[in-house]
């Protein structure tokens, strides 16, 4: 992956230096390893705090909360329509990825003033709260639910991990939002599950909810500008797709 990284401009205005690496589509299990290279490597003042921004092919990933019941589909049906499943290290329950979601995954240094693991979540979740507000949306928290909400339909799932750093006092976060962008996603492999274990609850997209048609490369670009305001970051490097 070539990266680009402005000199001697890195504090400007106090705000931290951001890689951001938009990386389209690809395999869970690849992401899922780039996650951890890079955390190891953010740990260790080998790489500078980074943000993931790409989609999945369709995927069920199963986090700490373990409830088999929750996944709908026999392995017979999950190989018919193409979907993996994964076991990992993050909080939550089960969820889906698939094209027409916009999945970020910070992997960002929480330390000092910024060690606040609840605080993170809440910041998260206020990124899209304050995206969605720029089209006149009013996305909300659901009390006892981590995740972003409009009414009772859940427009965007989070999901993270806190990995203990073992050179500095803190933690370096991994895995994070699922944002729907696609109209009509919720009638796809959010079927096969009772999502994140809510049954009450139902799914909704960006598409959905407001008529219009985005690309997830498109929300990307435009979500990054409140991402970087709400955690005091300013992105300096652009990164080559990965396919």
């Amino acid at each position: 992956m070539n990266e680009w990284v402005q000199s001697n401009d890195s504090n400007r205005d106090n705000v931290k230096p951001l890689v951001v690496r938009a990386c389209g589509r690809i395999d869970y299990q690849r992401a899922w390893d780039l996650q951890r290279e890079t955390v190891k490597a953010v740990d260790k003042g080998e790489a500078r705090e980074t943000l993931f921004l790409l989609e999945h092919p369709p995927t069920y990933t199963i986090g700490s909360q373990r409830h088999p019941e929750h996944l709908l589909l026999s392995p017979d049906q999950l190989k018919a329509q193409g979907i993996q499943v994964y076991e990992i290290d993050r909080g939550g329950d089960i969820t889906y990825h698939g094209p027409g979601q916009l999945v970020g995954y910070p992997i960002i240094l929480l330390e000092g003033a910024s060690l606040d693991l609840h605080g993170y979540l809440r910041r998260l979740e206020e990124v899209i709260i304050q995206y969605l507000a720029s089209f006149g949306i009013e996305g909300s928290r659901k009390e006892d639910y981590t995740g972003v909400w409009i009414g009772d339909v859940k427009i965007a799932a989070i999901g993270v991990k806190f990995n203990r750093s073992r050179t500095r006092k803190g933690f370096i976060t991994s895995h994070g939002f699922a944002f729907n962008i696609k109209k009509g996603i919720q009638h796809e492999g959010f079927s096969g599950i009772v999502p994140c274990g809510i049954q009450q609850y139902g799914v909704t997209s960006l598409e959905d909810m407001t008529g219009k048609t985005f690309t997830v490369e498109q929300v990307g670009e435009e979500l990054l500008p409140y991402f970087e305001s709400i955690f005091g970051y300013r992105h300096i490097s652009e990164a080559d797709s990965l396919r």
